[in-house]
């Protein structure tokens, strides 16, 4: 079973930058996508990043309100996917989550989806 750890959540004033990590207990090739999701007061969780495996090649893709401030990437060596945060404003407050999403044959097509518990960021005005 796919374990994830996120971390590099904290606080931070607006205009500054985070990191956070996710590592995954598996090969990272393994895995049809990798993605970032935030959930912020009140509000569903929402997907701010996320790269797709497609004909072993990444292809990533944002949330408007995070492209050009926001990259994801990973490094499969430590099994670390990666969000980098600039430009950080209040309303890039909320929970962020890992997700990853495994698809594989046993007997039939299966998708596996994965959370990890989240790592709170916060942003001050």
């Amino acid at each position: 079973q796919v374990q994830l750890a996120e971390s590099g959540g904290g606080l931070v004033q607006a205009g500054g930058s985070l990191r956070l990590s996710c590592v995954a207990s598996r090969s990272l090739d393994d895995f049809t996508s990798m993605g970032w999701y935030r959930q912020s007061p009140g509000k569903q969780r929402e997907l701010v990043a996320i790269i797709n495996r497609e004909r072993n090649a990444d292809n990533t893709n944002y949330a408007d309100s995070a492209k050009g401030r926001f990259t994801i990437s990973r490094d499969n060596a430590k099994k670390t996917v990666y969000l980098q945060m600039d430009s950080l404003k209040p309303d890039d407050t909320g929970v962020y989550y890992c997700k990853t999403e495994l698809t594989y044959y046993f007997r039939r097509w299966r998708n596996e989806n994965r959370w990890g518990r989240g790592t709170q960021v916060n942003v001050s005005s």
